[in-house]
């Protein structure tokens, strides 16, 4: 991918954002900011390395002291529905062709929008209804990273809250490892020196979720009413990019 100065400084923006919304959330920095680095050229299968480095090195920092915050027993409970499934994503996303993936990434990315503007709440507190979410949320992640809505519809369902952000970045850190390691091993490109270039303005954003976590959480519904408008927007005129 090649870039103008424009374009650096609206990637640039588009990592602060990511970053803000993967801290002030706890999840969702991939399915806010794919859709909009897409926008300004290339497919996921070149954004999504990237975004996996920044997603270890932040996660990375924020865990380094708070394991004891973790779930381990639902942490452990969950990854055998997860995990499978999360191969057999990664796998279609090195397999099928860009433009397939690019349009599967703005109809996932669109229907989570649809659901956040009807703040339809997807959730399951146990059985086959939880397992299906999990499985699917793991294939989706594997294929784009965006699997992250269905499987904390689940864990929020399982895990105490004061523990649930922090047992998500563990499920991050270890899905996006899987990821990873299977683009070394086909030799996807990873651009290292443009990744850790935007580490400092994704760190920006990453900083300021951190101190508006709380008041994101109570203006939950607003604020993913808001976003969901605006990706709406986006996905029709990235879907009208790629079909005509």
């Amino acid at each position: 991918m090649v870039f103008t100065p424009v374009d650096i400084v609206i990637i640039s923006l588009i990592f602060i954002w990511i970053g803000f919304v993967r801290t002030g959330l706890g999840f969702g920095g991939a399915v806010l900011g794919l859709p909009l680095l897409m926008l300004v050229g290339g497919s996921p299968i070149d954004w999504l390395p990237i975004i996996g480095i920044h997603l270890l090195f932040f996660s990375g920092i924020a865990l380094a002291r708070s394991l004891k915050i973790v779930d381990w027993g639902y942490l452990k409970q969950s990854l055998p529905w997860i995990l499978p499934a999360k191969i057999i994503g990664v796998i279609g996303l090195i397999s099928l062709p860009p433009t397939v993936m690019t349009v599967i990434v703005y109809s996932i990315t669109s229907f989570y929008a649809l659901t956040w503007i009807m703040n339809f709440q997807i959730a399951s507190r146990r059985g086959w209804g939880s397992r299906l979410l999990l499985m699917l949320g793991g294939y989706i992640s594997g294929t784009s990273l965006n699997g992250a809505p269905l499987l904390v519809a689940v864990y929020m369902q399982n895990i105490d809250v004061k523990r649930l952000r922090n047992t998500l970045f563990v499920l991050w850190f270890l899905l996006v490892t899987i990821k990873m390691g299977a683009f070394l091993m086909v030799d996807v490109y990873i651009n290292w020196q443009f990744s850790l270039m935007l580490i400092p303005v994704a760190g920006l954003g990453h900083f300021v979720g951190l101190k508006v976590h709380d008041q994101i959480i109570d203006n939950d519904i607003q604020f993913k009413r808001w976003m969901g408008s605006a990706l709406i927007v986006i996905c029709i005129v990235g879907l009208s990019k790629v079909i005509f």
